[in-house]
């Protein structure tokens, strides 16, 4: 068993875990993300969404999540593996990656929007 392998389930669940508190600790758009997600997940609970509309809003909110995360490491390792030095792939690399984020991003707010407004509207006519 190597330094980096897991040697058990429990063992495997607890890095994952301080992965997440990584994340939460020192990426600061991660941080604005995931409590963006809490507040939206509040509000959807409030206005009574259906449970097919809090299941899109929580794979909306994943998605944006993961790509945020996926982005971190290809930004970490590519700063270990070049040790920081300028690179023109390296800069197109991480500009594609934070380009995958606003994506995700910029999908799940139009997603939320459709989504809310929809849920509003029934409110006001009921």
């Amino acid at each position: 068993m190597t330094k980096f392998k897991s040697s058990s389930v429990k063992e495997s669940i607890e890095n994952a875990l301080h992965g997440l508190r990584l994340a939460l600790s020192s990426q600061r758009n991660f941080v604005i993300e995931f409590l963006i997600s809490i507040v939206v997940l509040l509000l959807a609970i409030f206005l009574k969404f259906s449970i097919t509309d809090i299941c899109i809003l929580l794979v909306m909110i994943a998605i944006v999540l993961i790509a945020e995360l996926i982005n971190s490491v290809i930004e970490f390792t590519l700063d270990a593996v070049y040790k920081n030095n300028y690179s023109k792939l390296v800069e197109m690399a991480k500009d594609m990656s934070a380009g995958m984020v606003l994506l995700s991003a910029g999908i799940s707010i139009l997603v939320g929007v459709l989504l809310f407004g929809s849920n509003i509207i029934k409110q006001i006519q009921l």
